[in-house]
């Protein structure tokens, strides 16, 4: 089965074309590098407004059926920046470990990153990630969290994630079986 896996990029200037996004390409990017099995990306590039982010993930996730969406943009401390509250709103389960070790690794390359807000969910079957807007931060963080997100999506029903190791081992207990 292929998996889907929704991009979305939330910035009001990328979605009105005066700015080129490079959030989502470099998540993309990222994806195809890393992942051996087929998977499908559903991109959206949207603007910085909470019910349309809500509305953005809930169509991703219930409609499109992607077993990990991942955001870029939204996740600082400016007033439009509203996608952790989106997030929070339209997900049964937060995971806030994600945040932490975002936060973490970020704190590496650059002192700011105790701004960002990260943060991850879980809504149904799919996981939502929120990744930094900056496309160096996404590989960091995506580096950072990926280990975990195949056995997150395993146990939370959704479509089975393999990773090429030499670019990013996922981590899964040895009592966790490939899906037939």
């Amino acid at each position: 089965m292929e998996a889907r896996i929704g991009i979305v990029t939330i910035s009001d200037r990328a979605s009105r074309g005066e700015y080129e996004d490079k959030g989502g390409p470099a998540m993309q990017a990222w994806f195809t590098r890393v992942l051996t099995n087929p998977w499908q990306a559903v991109a959206r590039v949207i603007p910085d407004e909470q019910v349309l982010i809500e509305k953005t993930l809930i169509e991703l996730c219930d409609v499109e059926g992607c077993s990990l969406v991942v955001t870029t943009g939204g996740t600082g401390p400016a007033l439009r920046d509203v996608t952790p509250e989106a997030t929070a709103a339209v997900c049964e389960k937060m995971l806030p470990g994600f945040g932490e070790l975002m936060r973490s690794a970020s704190l590496k390359f650059v002192l700011t990153a105790i701004l960002s807000r990260q943060t991850a969910g879980i809504r149904g079957k799919c996981l939502i990630v929120n990744l930094p807007g900056k496309p160096s931060a996404i590989d960091d963080c995506l580096n950072a969290v990926f280990p975990a997100i195949p056995y997150c999506i395993d146990l939370i029903e959704g479509a089975y994630l393999e990773s090429d190791p030499a670019q990013c081992k996922a981590f899964r207990p040895p009592h966790a079986k490939p899906k037939a």
